[in-house]
């Protein structure tokens, strides 16, 4: 199975999915690197392992479908079977996500359906819950709506700052998001609706 990673950013989940990859748990060839952000770190992770990078830049097409459409190529021919979002800051169309149905996986820094958006972390700090966590599921029509696979709680502690927060969810994240992916990659993630089964 071949799996390419969306991302726009650092890259640290890029990283732990590479070393998951790496150590074997799971068992998959990390084989694309889909980047629109021509300064973001994730890209030099991936030059210095040796994985391919396709940088497709929105500013470099007319429109969005021209945009997704050099995307698709990409995959084609690096025979992808999964996709994986980690911290890649573009709604993909309705008519990508069907072409790739249940082949989509993202991460969000909160437990969905809570604090839904770019600023999960920020947003469950600001109101004071004292219980947030990291959600994997997978990617339709809506903003972080899809069926959930995984979902890992992290406490707020009366002495947590923004800072230690995203420190304790990015933790999180790099354990959560590969356990997904060996799931999904092991053909271990049943879907029924909007319900996920994870077989044992």
């Amino acid at each position: 199975m071949n799996i390419a990673v969306f991302a726009s950013g650092r890259g640290t989940n890029f990283s732990a999915i590479m070393r998951a990859v790496k150590k074997g748990k799971i068992k998959a060839n990390l084989s694309l690197l889909v980047c629109d952000e021509p300064k973001a770190g994730v890209i030099a992770r991936a030059r210095r392992a040796g994985i391919k990078v396709a940088l497709v830049k929105r500013e470099d097409f007319v429109s969005k479908k021209e945009f997704e459409e050099k995307i698709i190529q990409h995959l084609e021919e690096n025979k992808i079977d999964l996709i994986v979002l980690a911290g890649f800051m573009r709604l993909l169309s309705p008519e990508f996500v069907n072409r790739y149905k249940n082949r989509i996986l993202n991460i969000h820094p909160a437990l969905l359906p809570s604090f839904k958006g770019t600023e999960g972390i920020k947003d469950a700090f600001d109101y004071g819950v004292k219980l947030t966590g990291v959600t994997v599921h997978f990617v339709d029509e809506k903003m972080d709506h899809g069926p959930i696979i995984l979902q890992a709680a992290v406490k707020i502690k009366d002495n947590d700052t923004l800072e230690t927060l995203e420190a304790k969810i990015h933790k999180v994240e790099h354990n959560l998001y590969p356990e997904a992916i060996r799931l999904f990659v092991e053909g271990k993630i049943r879907i029924e609706g909007r319900k996920t089964y994870v077989l044992t």
